[in-house]
């Protein structure tokens, strides 16, 4: 299949009041610019207010219009599903709670109510949310595939209702489907006062007899349905996939896109108004240095590609992640990105700086810390890495060499360049595995598997630091590092924290052990919810009895086995040899 640089569509529509006083539909739709196409997409929606309201056509276009300018204000870093659900939510909740404040509050029928339609075209995907009766379908030749279900329940032959809509509960229940998309893709949005009278066929041939021209088939569509005797308001929506951009993660937009990385500069070189003064760190995936503005005087930390890897486009897109991401993550304990104000002439990436230590250093400095100081750090890490995970990210490199201390004791998430975001993610090509960019000491076994990585995985690390703080150890020793199947992951044993020091209370272990299970759904799902545990006792743990040593330790359970048996064995042959 042929490629284009971006998405490419052509559209048709057209809307008519047909027998009805004013028309209760609403559509619309946003073909954004660059960066927004590529990251966000198109966004088509249709919405029908219902019949027996008056004010039907303010729910309807409230909700399209609602959608169509919310949608592009969500984080850039959220998937398309989150988004949209986000502000439809938010839209039926505003429709809900203006029935509620009216006269209509005890007859919702007759409140701000419509149903709701809406096609997101991201890269080379569909996504579909629906509720109502309005209908998305796809052209099959002279046939309609219908992708959504009609929510509307048949009473009797000339009665019936709508099941679910938008504006009728104060939740929302929503449809939601994806599907890969194709060149010449054909798409219909339709109203029921179309759908219902005009047969697939028929559309199918106004389509193929307009061309390029899809506001006359739209129009040539909605008089058929007038002819045909609708008597509802006529809406329809053509949407025709011209072109597909090639299926890769979106691109990192950044102000260094399309420069080339910058020699290696030696102390006191000036690059674009900032003055090296020494390098702080070199390795075969980057170079940092400290530098100092030019104009402010301030310290910041600029880092440059590596030299070995300056070839690989894969990986000078994951370099400039690392300050796409600091942009959008706005915590005190994650690391924030230099402000910038003039032009670039070379590729890299300017971060703050931050005086102090790693957290590896500290743990090097403080090989027996008290339980509360190991308490406010885990703290503090976990809310860092709530700051990613409310924007769908997850870090999947977290380790004590990337968390730094400042002088006053504050802790920072630094090196965003593993870090997954699920906007670019949902851009990819199907089935493409991602490649493993973590540190395997810390990774949990679904990532190391290359299963999908949820926030359960960043718990499971911040588990192995808060676990080697109090001990030195890792929970499963090197045996976690050398995972290579399902089998190896199901035989990991882990080592007990009060085997290391008795002293730390029961429900401790209870919430490391459940930080660091090697099964994700046996694990916390939030990442604050092992933060709590830490300070407040469970009572899942403090009733649960310490487990039999099978569960702690099969090896040595069944090492003691053996042994009783070849004892008992010795005793019943020295036995046999007496009676003899």
């Amino acid at each position: 299949m042929p490629y284009a640089d971006s998405l490419q569509i052509a559209v048709g529509q057209h809307s008519d009041k047909g027998r009805k006083e004013a028309n209760q539909d609403f559509h619309g739709l946003c073909i954004p610019r660059e960066p927004q196409l590529s990251g966000k997409g198109i966004a088509i929606a249709l919405a029908d207010g219902i019949s027996s309201s008056s004010v039907g056509h303010i729910a309807s276009e409230s909700a399209v219009k609602g959608f169509l300018s919310d949608y592009y204000c969500t984080s850039d870093a959220w998937s398309v599903k989150r988004s949209a659900q986000r502000v439809l939510e938010a839209t039926n909740a505003w429709l809900h709670a203006q029935t509620r404040q009216s006269q209509w509050r005890y007859d919702r029928d007759r409140g701000y109510v419509c149903t709701f339609s809406a096609l997101v075209l991201k890269s080379t995907t569909a996504h579909i949310f629906h509720v109502g009766d309005a209908r998305i379908c796809r052209l099959q030749g002279r046939a309609l595939e219908q992708l959504t279900t009609d929510h509307r329940v048949i009473v009797a032959q000339d009665e019936s209702y709508l099941s679910r809509a938008l504006g009728v509960q104060p939740q929302l229940e929503l449809d939601y489907l994806t599907l890969p998309l194709e060149v010449g893709d054909v798409f219909v949005l339709t109203t029921d006062g179309v759908h219902e009278f005009v047969e697939p066929a028929f559309v199918a041939d106004a389509i193929t007899r307009a061309g390029d021209d899809l506001d006359r088939a739209a129009r040539a569509i909605t008089d058929e349905a007038l002819l045909q005797g609708s008597g509802d308001n006529l809406t329809i929506q053509i949407i025709r996939i011209d072109a597909l951009p090639a299926p890769q993660a979106a691109e990192v937009t950044h102000p260094s896109r399309g420069l080339l990385p910058p020699p290696l500069p030696g102390d006191g070189t000036v690059i674009d108004g900032f003055r090296i003064v020494r390098e702080l760190h070199a390795s075969s995936r980057s170079h940092l240095y400290l530098a100092h503005d030019t104009e402010t005087g301030q310290a910041l930390v600029l880092k440059i590609p590596s030299i070995d890897l300056r070839d690989d486009p894969a990986y000078l897109e994951r370099f400039m992640l690392e300050e796409w991401v600091a942009r959008r993550i706005h915590n005190t304990h994650v690391l924030r990105p230099f402000a910038q104000t003039r032009p670039r002439s070379a590729l890299y990436v300017t971060l703050e700086y931050l005086e102090g230590q790693t957290l590896a250093q500290w743990m090097r400095d403080h090989p027996r810390p008290e339980l509360e100081t190991v308490r406010g750090m885990v703290e503090q890490i976990a809310r860092g890495l709530q700051a990613f995970h409310r924007l769908e990210m997850l870090h999947r490199d977290l380790r004590p060499e990337n968390i730094m201390i400042d002088p006053h004791g504050r802790l920072k998430i630094i090196d965003f360049g593993a870090t997954r975001v699920a906007s670019m993610q949902e851009a990819a090509p199907v089935g493409n595995p991602e490649a493993m960019l973590g540190t395997l000491q810390y990774s949990a076994p679904e990532y190391i598997l290359g299963d999908e990585a949820t926030p359960r995985a960043d718990t499971f690390s911040l588990g192995v630091i808060a676990y080697q703080m109090l001990t030195g150890r890792l929970p499963y020793g090197a045996r976690a590092a050398r995972l290579r199947t399902r089998r190896e992951v199901k035989s990991l044993t882990y080592d007990p924290v009060r085997d290391h020091d008795p002293q730390i209370p029961v429900w401790i272990e209870g919430a490391l052990r459940k930080a660091v299970q090697p099964n994700p759904m046996q694990r916390y799902a939030e990442v604050a919810e092992f933060a709590y545990d830490l300070r407040h006792p469970n009572r899942e743990f403090l009733s649960r009895r310490s487990p039999p040593l099978i569960e702690r330790n099969p090896v040595a359970f069944w090492k003691g086995v053996s042994l009783a048996l070849a004892l008992a064995l010795i005793t019943v042959l020295g036995q046999g040899s007496l009676i003899r």
